[in-house]
């Protein structure tokens, strides 16, 4: 017998459940990387997770015959909303064992839980902030994911939400680069060059994460200002950057984030990180006893760089703006020795974006599906 239970998230023994599905359904897969519990934890934490400042939502499990089965999220963004005068709900953290049962079930709750508050749309996977992943994987299945910057699914999901009558909103596509085959044209070499000889645009760099905590708000303001066109995008409060920012510096080495400046104000930037997916596969969810050892040790060892977060205020785009943070792409990828280089999820509507990606040989291999429906 199937049935659909709302998660109390006030129940450790409930959230444990909901977070423990997708170990087992991956256990062992080679493409799919676990996140920390510590992480898998947060955003069923109304206490601590900035997104319910402002926002709702709720977890859904399906149960057969005393076995979970499958599992959900219904979410309301209301900046979202509000920014994009839009009254949807969202899913994420769809898992599910190939049952089609079981999804629409799973599914109808969403539906109710959209309907009781007056919204009129369900889009997904959209999860609680940039760094969740967009969208089901609908090609690539044979690559790994990098990191928990992606999200890694079954062939079998985009058939069954598709059969629940969810049709395409918007493409995130990954582009793989190699360095052997990444050359900036020269012609970009010297408008980089140029910028910054006679403009007042720099590239500002860190050493220490003290450094970078320093730069903190100006590059949370450059955030709000240079994706405003983006489909993904809502003016994130300081709660929301303080917590990405913290996010990332768990994470990251402050030598790889690149910041552009016009006299003191961030006006572009460049988020890389060593792709620690392998050791996060070996960590299957636990930071200890050697988890976090063996994180700390991968930096040395990978060979792939994630860029996940390049961006520069619209009204520089013409004035070098660009040119400047592609030469530190470059720069970042040699200067690393890095052989492969992920430019993650960068979504159809970006049109600019792609298109330089693409002139700079960087080539498609991945691809994730946001799905929409009426309510």
């Amino acid at each position: 017998m199937l049935s659909v239970h709302k998660i109390d998230t006030s129940s450790r023994a409930q959230v444990e459940s909901f977070i423990h599905l997708p170990y087992r359904l991956y256990a062992g897969h080679p493409q799919w990387v676990p996140p920390l519990f510590i992480d898998a934890r947060m955003p069923l934490n109304r206490n601590k997770h900035p997104f319910y400042e402002h926002s709702d939502a709720d977890f859904f499990m399906a149960v057969r015959d005393g076995k979970v089965v499958g599992r959900i999220a219904a979410l309301e963004n209301r900046p979202f909303n509000r920014y994009h005068a839009t009254h949807q709900a969202q899913f994420y953290f769809f898992d599910c064992e190939n049952d089609p049962e079981a999804a629409a079930a799973l599914f109808e709750r969403v539906f109710e839980w959209a309907h009781q508050r007056g919204l009129t749309r369900i889009v997904g996977p959209k999860g609680f902030g940039v760094l969740d992943g967009y969208g089901l994987l609908v090609e690539g299945f044979q690559h790994r994911q990098i990191m928990t910057m992606m999200n890694y699914n079954y062939e079998y999901y985009p058939i069954l939400v598709e059969a629940l009558g969810f049709e395409k909103e918007v493409d995130f596509a990954s582009c793989y680069l190699s360095a052997q085959e990444f050359h900036l044209p020269e012609r970009v070499h010297h408008i980089a060059q140029r910028v910054a000889q006679r403009s007042a645009l720099r590239v500002q760099r860190f050493t220490t994460k003290s450094d970078l905590r320093a730069w903190s708000n100006r590059i949370g303001r450059a955030y709000n200002q240079a994706f405003v066109n983006n489909w993904e995008y809502y003016p994130l409060s300081d709660r929301e950057i303080k917590f990405l920012l913290d996010n990332l510096l768990t994470i990251a080495d402050p030598r790889l984030i690149k910041v552009i400046t016009h006299h003191d104000d961030a006006v572009g930037f460049l988020f890389a990180f060593h792709d620690l997916s392998a050791a996060l596969q070996r960590a299957k969810g636990r930071l200890f006893p050697f988890g976090l050892i063996d994180l700390l040790t991968e930096k040395n060892r990978t060979r792939w760089v994630a860029l996940n977060g390049a961006g520069i205020l619209p009204e520089f785009h013409g004035r070098g703006g660009n040119a400047l943070l592609y030469a530190e792409m470059e720069n970042t990828i040699r200067e690393y020795h890095f052989e492969h280089a992920d430019l993650t999820q960068v979504a159809e509507t970006a049109v600019q974006m792609r298109h330089d990606l693409e002139n700079l040989g960087g080539k498609s291999y991945k691809n994730h599906r946001v799905y929409s429906h009426s309510v």
